[in-house]
């Protein structure tokens, strides 16, 4: 079928090659941005720790994976460059990173590949609960030096600075537990003012054009409940908005009936493929998928087909391998049959279980390379099964074929790090294990025997435990 151009943005256009653009059901598109890769949608969005896909260089994952957008949170540059530069007075270094007015500072300085697309949001994903509550001016983040503060003013100069593609509008959301009603009835109300105040900080300088694109936040709350907000969009602001992001996929009947033909981002915690059609089922077209980066710091190889195969075995089938099983030990097979991946295409099974089993982190790059390409594969099936018409039939039989739940981690992954967890008081225990161990044995040893002379022979020392005689 022909394909409908219905986004009036001159920024981002999407592409409709579904028959209809509802409120529900899966759909087909092309996304495109001047100068970026077209994106194929239902599709994923990569994302980003510290500027960079983790465990992946920006030189491996531009050569070796077909990632072809990346998700950076200013959360992260906030701790960065941002929070430690304005403790010292000084300009945070991205913001004055070398660039021509057509180039984005941010994109130069974390090194991306010119044709990926780069969207900028507030905070991570998943995003860590915050203590302190959002105010009328600012959100709630966590950062290197503790929790702090992200002021829509500085969002707003950030972005002007960094010149993304597209930017996420900052929303008033809670994380970790339901809002009360208090809190939900000035939801709307603070997001509205930080979208507009976001909307009139973009437009540029010189020719009163937007260089970055704005994908406008859905509450994570009842339609009721933002209504004014949704009328703001729909009436104030619809030329404005180039896409919408949604927290949670129930949102998706917020959606107001203007703005159902827009690009739909989900930023929300989908925690397995399962969930992930789910979300496809209901209209959602680009996804950040954390559990990709989930299940290879767990050591896991993600090992699923959509749709399955028609000769599946009878038996539940996991999603993934547990690569730290000694069973790999010596199997030369690669990590899934027919893999085209790098990791599939050079190595085996023995050699990633014993990079994990070494703690050489070579190993979660070559998990990370191979997980990138089951979901790319994943996608490819998805579409391919909604332009056959066969989409809700594959979906019911990957149901009954697949486990519900990802493969529980056996394995000590790579160090966790303070803003990927949440303290919870005194007496936790250690989220990294000790590098180093003292010899206790021979501690004491030592520690009940005297120095020895210089005069004492190789025998002496081995009978008292500080060397070992050489034959």
């Amino acid at each position: 079928m022909a394909a409908v151009n219905t986004q009036p943005s001159k920024l981002v256009v999407f592409e409709h090659l579904s028959k209809e653009a509802g409120a529900h059901g899966p759909r087909l598109g092309h996304l495109s941005f001047q100068g970026r890769a077209i994106i194929d949608t239902p599709h994923l969005v990569a994302v980003s720790s510290r500027g960079a896909v983790p465990h992946l260089s920006q030189d491996t994952m531009r050569d070796n994976t077909s990632i072809k957008a990346v998700y950076i949170a200013l959360e992260d540059c906030d701790s960065q460059v941002i929070e430690k530069a304005s403790l010292q007075n000084q300009v945070p270094p991205a913001f004055n990173f070398p660039a021509s007015p057509q180039e984005s500072p941010l994109r130069k300085f974390i090194a991306l590949q010119k044709d990926a697309l780069l969207i900028l949001g507030p905070r991570r994903i998943p995003p860590l609960p915050c203590p302190v509550s959002s105010t009328n001016n600012a959100i709630s983040i966590v950062t290197s030096l503790g929790f702090g503060m992200l002021e829509y003013d500085d969002y707003v100069e950030a972005i002007q600075k960094l010149r993304p593609d597209i930017v996420v509008g900052m929303a008033d959301v809670l994380f970790g537990h339901r809002p009360g009603v208090k809190r939900m009835d000035c939801m709307g109300d603070r997001t509205l003012a930080w979208v507009k105040e976001l909307v009139s900080g973009m437009v540029d300088e010189n020719d009163g054009v937007p260089s970055t694109a704005l994908f406008a936040p859905i509450l994570p709350i009842e339609a009721e409940l933002q209504t004014y907000y949704l009328d703001a969009l729909h009436d104030e602001l619809q030329g404005n908005v180039a896409g919408l992001v949604l927290y949670d996929t129930t949102s998706i009947d917020a959606i107001p009936k203007s703005m159902r033909h827009l690009p739909r981002l989900c930023i929300g915690n989908i925690n397995s493929p399962h969930k992930l059609l789910d979300a496809i089922a209901l209209g959602i077209d680009i996804f950040t998928i954390p559990f990709i980066t989930e299940t290879t710091d767990a050591g896991i190889a993600l090992d699923f087909r959509f749709p399955p195969h028609e000769n599946a075995a009878d038996k539940v089938l996991s999603l993934g391998l547990d690569m730290w099983s000694s069973s790999f030990a010596n199997d030369l097979s690669p990590l899934r049959q027919n893999c085209g991946c790098y990791t599939c295409t050079y190595h085996h099974r023995a050699f990633a279980q014993h990079l994990l089993n070494a703690k050489e982190m070579l190993g979660w790059v070559l998990l990370q390379l191979h997980n990138h390409h089951i979901m790319d594969e994943f996608f490819a099936g998805v579409r391919h099964s909604i332009h056959e018409g066969s989409f809700e039939e594959s979906r019911a039989r990957f149901e009954t074929v697949y486990a519900t739940e990802l493969p529980v981690k056996s394995g000590q992954g790579p160090r966790v790090r303070g803003y990927q967890f949440k303290s919870e008081g005194k007496g936790e225990p250690r989220k990294n294990p000790p590098a180093y161990r003292s010899l206790d044995d021979g501690k004491e040893r030592l520690a009940e025997t005297a120095l020895p002379s210089p005069s004492v022979d190789a025998q002496d020392l081995e009978q008292q435990g500080f060397a070992e005689k050489a034959e």
